[in-house]
């Protein structure tokens, strides 16, 4: 009987390491996904021509958060969440940061997401809006200030009185590419997936100011943001 019992016990021991290795696989793979449908997000909305993000914007920006629809993927995010990734130019230099995973919930943002597989691209403008995306936690137009970005090339020239906000906002939903007001949509760290992604506990902080090397996974969304920015 004792035997029969130790028997068991292994056997579920067995299997529940089996079954963890499993989610941390299927963890991994929707990170990719993930990573993936960012980079396809930014890459046809900076190629959208007279109708996507000007790319003088882009190389003016001090940190991009891309935050995707996942509609090639085959994730549709509830009306409440989403999923994406920020990077940060690094001080002193034009190279972008590590990709730092970021959660959205609540607002507009969310009820749009959830109807309509919306991709969204905010462009943190100047120091202010970086001092937001680096906290834990911050209300997309309540802390930091928001306004609909301008599309078309060298669009900015035209845009003065946009230049005071934080936060640029863009939508790519059905194909069509427009500016966004967003508001209340609060954004946070997603500490499972940097986990995930970088092997240890990470905070957005330290990977958007630090030295993190770019994980393998990540090359196609670096790719996509260096094929169009300085």
């Amino acid at each position: 009987m004792k035997m029969n019992l130790k028997h068991c016990i292994w056997v579920l021991a067995i299997a529940g390491s089996a079954n963890t290795a499993v989610f941390a696989a299927d963890r991994e793979i929707k990170v990719d996904d993930r990573l993936d449908a960012s980079a396809e997000t930014l890459t046809a909305m900076m190629g959208a021509s007279d109708r996507g993000i000007p790319h003088d914007l882009l190389e003016k920006a001090r940190c991009v958060v891309v935050i995707p629809g996942m509609k090639k993927a085959g994730f549709i995010f509830g009306a409440e969440e989403g999923r994406g990734f920020a990077v940060c130019r690094r001080e002193g230099v034009s190279r972008w940061s590590a990709p730092a995973a970021m959660r959205s919930e609540g607002g507009s943002f969310g009820f749009q997401i959830g109807a309509s597989e919306t991709d969204v691209v905010l462009l943190i403008m100047n120091e202010g809006g970086m001092k937001h995306l680096l906290s834990d936690k911050f209300t997309v137009g309540g802390d930091a200030s928001v306004a609909a970005g301008p599309i078309g090339r060298d669009a900015s020239a035209r845009t003065d009185a946009m230049m005071n906000a934080e936060i640029l906002s863009y939508s790519r939903s059905r194909g069509l590419f427009a500016g966004i007001a967003l508001s209340g949509v609060t954004l946070r760290p997603d500490g499972e997936t940097n986990h995930v992604l970088y092997g240890h506990e990470s905070t957005n902080r330290e990977i958007l100011t630090g030295d993190f090397k770019t994980p393998a996974t990540a090359r196609k969304f670096e790719h996509a943001l260096h094929r169009d920015g300085k």
